[in-house]
């Protein structure tokens, strides 16, 4: 076996190889920086990366493969970090100037599980400011470009994270999501991406706004999520947001396929904008959902775009953020965000409290309609992937990346579960998503959806970086 085989392989099948003795945590672990060294010049998926930490944790992961008794199933495999997420020993910069490259001294709840389940962390991805926007550039570390397409962004704020999946430079990597921020880069590069129920995966330090905050996996294959959920989807007490009642097997229904699941398929939530291309491949998915056993039903879910309710939630976070710091700081800050900050700064707390109050009869109106229905599957993003270093498409008269994001925040004002699922490529050969949400601890059941699809219309990933790859 060689090392281009032993990086293109997934979680499963590197348990398989560590078990049989016919590779070692340590090749899997060289492997996956040989790619990284091959490809991150060109997509700067990962900012940080711990060569020698990783090949340590290999060696010790392949000592106990040799002795028969693994932590875990997943003890040996390659992973990733995102840049907001706390690492002993490796600085988090959170893509921001007004961050030092000390490094942390402690652990974030996803680090612990995963290290304490024998997992070898190779180092960090990209995000943008505090994860503050739907695309991945900052003034630390620049941009992460899109493999497909090197001219084009991967999306964010997990930009690095899926980035590095699509290239498979490691096999799990952690995302963060506060209102799409697994679900959109997963469509813009074509992996798997799955934001669990708020709380069933613990966050510690809370983020910029810890209530529409999940944490959840970017992956090749749902198989790959479920294996680092049945590590990162455990309690842990620092996060005064975390629940019980985790599955004890997130992936126990992943073979049952579809039949029996009503799935009530939306094409615009009934106030999006949707990209012709996006809208016609994602129909087409849901004709595929129906061929392999759904039961898909045209519906339209009942309520209005909620990107104000988002905005004065999210504008207020960026506003607390900016106040913890000096002028000399926020001349630092991405303009963006700093923005956002000051459109927030003459709301009132009757408006804001009117907001909560719109967040909680929406979460009320998406519940009653998951007793209605199993699932929901709309697209994942409204358009494709566009040129990088640009918070909306040029030439659009969008003002933020909320306004082509109108499927994903929704979920996160709701605080339920849901996936982007890939789907295909636009003429141009860029990857479109659909997105499955589930009513709060549904996620089961979204897995199971999401697995049955791949099975059946397996994904392709990106081989080579070039930008003619577009028109391929």
């Amino acid at each position: 076996m060689n090392n281009t085989d032993l990086g293109e392989m997934d979680a499963q099948s590197l348990r398989s190889v560590f078990k049989a003795r016919d590779a070692s945590p340590l090749e899997a672990t060289r492997a996956a920086l040989e790619r990284i060294a091959r490809f991150n010049k060109e997509v700067n998926a990962y900012v940080f990366v711990d060569e020698e930490g990783a090949e340590r944790a290999a060696k010790e992961a392949e000592k106990r493969w040799q002795k028969g008794s693994p932590l875990s199933p997943i003890d040996g495999v390659p992973v990733s970090l995102k840049d907001l997420t706390w690492v002993e020993g490796m600085p988090c910069r959170s893509g921001s100037l007004t961050t030092s490259d000390e490094p942390c001294d402690t652990d974030a709840p996803p680090t612990r599980l995963l290290r304490e389940a024998g997992a070898v962390i190779l180092g960090k991805t990209n995000t943008p400011e505090f994860g503050w926007k739907g695309v991945t550039d900052n003034r630390v570390f620049g941009a992460t470009a899109n493999p497909w397409d090197t001219r084009l962004t991967p999306g964010g704020s997990s930009g690095g994270a899926a980035v590095a999946a699509a290239l498979n430079m490691g096999v799990l990597h952690q995302g963060g999501d506060s209102g799409g921020s697994i679900r959109i880069p997963a469509a813009f590069t074509g992996v798997f991406g799955f934001k669990p129920t708020f709380g069933w995966t613990p966050q510690w330090p809370p983020s910029t706004e810890p209530t529409l905050s999940h944490l959840g996996p970017l992956t090749r294959s749902v198989e790959d999520a479920a294996e680092m959920l049945n590590v990162m989807g455990r309690y842990d007490y620092r996060d005064p947001y975390a629940k019980r009642g985790q599955p004890n097997d997130w992936g126990e229904d992943i073979g049952k396929g579809l039949k029996g699941l009503r799935i009530g398929f939306s094409a615009d939530l009934g106030y999006a904008e949707v990209d012709p291309e996006v809208a016609s491949l994602v129909r087409q998915a849901a004709h595929h959902l129906a061929q392999l056993g759904a039961e898909i039903v045209d519906v339209d879910p009942g309520f209005a775009s909620p990107l104000d309710t988002f905005q004065k939630m999210w504008f207020t976070a960026s506003l607390e953020k900016c106040s913890q710091m000096s002028n000399a700081q926020h001349e630092q800050l991405d303009p963006g965000m700093v923005d956002n900050a000051r459109r927030a700064e003459n709301w009132s707390a009757l408006e804001l409290f009117r907001a909560l109050k719109n967040r909680a009869t929406l979460t009320q109106r998406l519940e009653y309609f998951n007793q209605q229905y199993h699932l929901l599957m709309t697209p994942a993003v409204t358009i494709p992937a566009f040129e990088i270093n640009h918070q909306v498409p040029p030439g659009s008269k969008m003002r933020g990346w909320e306004e082509w994001a109108s499927f994903s925040y929704p979920f996160n004002l709701s605080q339920q579960p849901a996936a982007s699922v890939p789907c295909g490529f636009t003429r141009q050969g860029l990857p479109v998503g659909f997105q499955l949400a589930g009513g709060s601890h549904d996620d089961i059941r979204i897995l199971r959806a999401s697995h049955a699809y791949m099975q059946a219309h397996p994904s392709r990933f990106p081989t080579r970086l070039n930008p003619s790859q577009r028109s391929q």
